[in-house]
């Protein structure tokens, strides 16, 4: 028989799985370019627990980790007060892979990364270069040479 102590500890680790879980899932699924970076270069894109789509092509990502609220606020100059969720995802989409009007995502380097934040009904996506985390800091980013764009889409 659990104790009241295992039972409650059982009970956090549930809740806090399946919290993380539905944070996670908030950016899953099809959504409309709305930002004229998106409406450009990207077009709509799609995101699943394992895929990316973007304009018909389909790149595989990983999971990194959730981004904290100053994290969001950095990369997507979001207030850091009113919620929402960011991901930092892994992903590798070459730099001669041309999207709308014959655009690319980070130039002449390959795209490595992605950060989404999701606040309401608009997603907002960052990709970035570079073999190294990106750092979300309000500090770093100004200078960073591994930011390639962000975009914004909606449902």
């Amino acid at each position: 028989m659990l104790n009241s102590m295992t039972f409650r500890s059982l009970i956090c680790s549930a809740a806090t799985l399946v919290l993380s879980c539905s944070l996670h899932a908030q950016d899953r699924g099809y959504w409309r370019a709305i930002s004229n970076n998106a409406k450009a270069i990207t077009g709509d894109i799609s995101i699943s627990d394992t895929r990316v789509t973007i304009n018909f092509y389909s790149y595989t990502i990983a999971h990194i980790r959730a981004l904290n609220a100053a994290e969001v606020a950095a990369a997507f100059d979001a207030d850091a007060s009113t919620g929402g969720n960011g991901t930092l995802y892994r992903l590798n989409i070459p730099a001669e892979k041309r999207f709308l009007h014959k655009n690319t995502l980070c130039g002449t380097s390959d795209t490595q990364w992605m950060a989404t934040y999701v606040a309401g009904r608009e997603l907002k996506v960052a990709f970035f270069s570079g073999d190294s985390v990106p750092v979300l800091s309000m500090e770093a980013l100004p200078n960073s040479m591994e930011v390639c764009g962000s975009f914004t889409y909606g449902r």
